[in-house]
């Protein structure tokens, strides 16, 4: 049982560091420019994987056109995990917007102002 949690979390470890490589790059989709794989989620039958990511610019146009630039690069990034990973099967993939990041600067903003009273 160990084993195979240490086997996910490797392979989670493994994804997150590949698919950051193939968006700077092997994409070249101007949408996905300053996206960041934040994390990554494996089930535990490794057939499938959420992709946690962020994007530098909060607004919201920016924001669907990084999720539309993942969902049309999803078949190619997958393809190519297949290829670099040393896997039986790749696992479907799906992107999630990371919303922890845009929480913690607004905590962070909080504290400055609170402070700054």
């Amino acid at each position: 049982m160990a084993q195979q949690n240490f086997r996910v979390g490797r392979l989670e470890q493994e994804i997150q560091r590949e698919v950051n490589d193939l968006l700077l790059k092997r994409i070249r989709d101007p949408r996905v420019e300053g996206v960041t794989v934040t994390g990554v989620e494996v089930t535990g039958d490794l057939q499938q994987a959420k992709i946690f990511y962020s994007v530098l610019s909060e607004l919201a146009s920016v924001n669907k056109k990084a999720a539309d630039g993942l969902d049309a690069a999803t078949g190619l990034i997958r393809k190519e995990l297949g290829s670099r990973l040393r896997i039986y099967k790749t696992p479907e993939l799906k992107f999630v917007k990371d919303e922890s990041v845009q929480y913690g600067d607004k905590i962070d903003d909080l504290i400055r102002q609170l402070h700054q009273d």
